[in-house]
């Protein structure tokens, strides 16, 4: 044994004769250069604990500093404004229907929405059997119209003389 090796055997031996104990059955492991096994701390220890606590510190400043710096930018917060209106699904296509002319493809409807097509579909299913839209089948796609913004073509002989 040389070195580490033997420095830490004799230290192990020497507390245990201090306590009366005996070393057989004692596990002796090979310790590391530059590890003090006696349990007081080297200068660089200390110093590199220092650092890092320094280092933590600086880092929780830097991080308050940048939320504050961000609250500040976005301004007061004016608790007397009312809150935007909570819309439901149904007003919400109802809504984007009228914007675009009372008229609008449902593949339109469901990229405006960001839903997927099964909701869309059968929001709109729910809405047709209200009477609050008409579904017009061009092909593989739906034209989803508002009462009175159906193409002139789609309507029936009695609508178009009534109107």
């Amino acid at each position: 044994m040389d070195g580490p090796l033997k420095r830490a055997t004799s230290i192990v031996e020497a507390r245990s004769r201090a306590i009366g104990g005996r070393t057989d059955g004692w596990i002796v492991l090979p310790v590391a250069p530059g590890i003090d096994v006696t349990g007081a701390a080297d200068a660089s220890t200390v110093v590199a604990g220092i650092g890092i606590g320094l280092l933590a510190v600086i880092g929780a400043i830097l991080i308050a500093q940048n939320r504050l710096d961000r609250r500040r930018e976005r301004g007061p917060v004016d608790r007397d404004e009312p809150e935007s209106e909570i819309v439901t699904d149904r007003e919400r296509v109802h809504a984007l229907i009228e914007e675009n002319g009372g008229r609008m493809r449902q593949t339109e409807i469901v990229e405006s929405v960001e839903w997927s097509k099964a909701k869309v579909s059968r929001l709109l299913a729910d809405l047709e059997s209200d009477d609050e839209i008409t579904k017009l089948r061009l092909g593989r796609e739906n034209l989803i119209c508002l009462p009175g913004n159906e193409p002139p073509a789609s309507r029936s002989s009695e609508q178009g003389r009534s109107e």
